[in-house]
């Protein structure tokens, strides 16, 4: 296996771990902290649900340029689709959203085992970032979920929202 292939499959599973014992250590007040200043201001959980709905939607994308295509569509506004999606998962238990997690991660992970090293360097669209390649979206998978993290920790320890810095979006 390409050691690229296996570093980024190693770092998807040990951050997918890390991310899923984090969420399940929290308190039921926990999930009510609001994270964020702008935006719908999401509390935990929408910070959950974002994850799974992240996860699926780059699942597609990376499904999408393995078939030939081009991956996220060129028009998707990225804000909007987080908006509904994150905003219509968060309704969900969080141990649903949980379970949700930890499959989606598994999913990826199969994904990435039927990958060779010429589809890590394969163009992929992303709504934000342009068009960047497949091992690119694999690292910003678990990247992603570090970055929100680290503001859910900020917000939790000190019991207030912090701003959604887009200096993690000038990867």
């Amino acid at each position: 296996m390409d050691e690229k292939l296996a570093h980024v499959q190693k770092r998807l599973a040990e951050e997918g771990d890390k991310s899923i014992a984090f969420f399940e250590s929290l308190s039921q007040s926990d999930w009510e902290q609001q994270v964020y200043t702008t935006g719908s201001s999401w509390q935990v959980r929408q910070v959950l649900a974002h994850f799974v709905s992240a996860e699926l939607a780059y699942q597609q994308s990376i499904k999408d340029v393995l078939r030939g295509g081009r991956g996220a569509p060129e028009n998707l506004d990225i804000d909007q689709f987080n908006e509904t999606e994150t905003l219509t998962l968060s309704q969900q238990p969080v141990s649903d959203l949980i379970e949700a997690l930890r499959k989606s991660r598994q999913e990826t992970l199969k994904i990435t085992q039927t990958l060779d090293e010429s589809d890590l360097v394969r163009a992929a669209n992303h709504p934000w970032f342009g068009v960047k390649e497949v091992g690119w979206f694999l690292k910003l998978l678990y990247r992603h979920q570090t970055m929100h993290l680290y503001d859910v920790r900020k917000a939790l320890a000190t019991y207030a929202p912090v701003p959604h810095a887009d200096r993690f979006r000038e990867v």
